[in-house]
């Protein structure tokens, strides 16, 4: 069992000044954006998740976690699962933790695992929000302009290229072509 413990894979390489200035500028915008259109807006447009989300997506563009399909996806499924669970259930210990456990498990089911939105049950049902609106704006008001953000900032350079996929297949010229490798 120990042997397990010592892990077995070496640290990934130290990220070149570029993706070190890709992620402080997407970082950054991303926030700024959601921040803006919140006071701007006078509708809420950021909660606590978008900050993890800015490091997936800036950081780490190519993980399938750092996906449109994931970040979108998965934040909704998880504030849904937040907002029904405080509505059926109150917000308690248990019913919190139930529903961050369902959250991951719809998110693998429907292949849209994005780790910072496993934070919104918690962020939901702690905060006692029952407003289904919630899933609107901030979340996918939210999700969908820092995707768009990834879009500008990920593509600069004549080497970027992001997302690895929108839906699961990859496009060419509007037709599918082939199915990503986990289908």
């Amino acid at each position: 069992m120990l042997e397990k413990l010592k892990g077995g894979e070496v640290m990934s390489p130290k990220p070149n000044a570029v993706a070190i200035l890709r992620g402080f500028i997407g970082g950054t915008l991303g926030i700024l954006t959601l921040l803006v259109i919140t006071q701007w807006g006078d509708t809420l447009a950021i909660m606590a998740p978008f900050g993890a989300t800015c490091v997936l997506l800036f950081a780490a563009p190519k993980s399938p976690l750092a996906q449109p399909r994931s970040v979108i996806g998965g934040h909704f499924i998880s504030s849904f699962i937040g907002v029904l669970f405080i509505n059926l259930f109150s917000n308690g210990i248990i019913p919190i933790a139930l529903a961050v456990g369902t959250s991951i498990a719809l998110m693998q089911l429907l292949r849209v695992v994005h780790a910072p939105a496993g934070a919104n049950p918690i962020l939901i049902m702690m905060s006692g929000i029952t407003d289904y609106s919630f899933l609107i704006t901030p979340v996918l008001i939210g999700s969908v302009l820092l995707v768009m953000v990834a879009l500008i900032v990920n593509n600069i350079g004549i080497e970027a290229r992001w997302p690895n996929y929108w839906l699961g297949y990859h496009f060419d010229m509007g037709k599918r072509i082939k199915k990503s490798k986990k289908e």
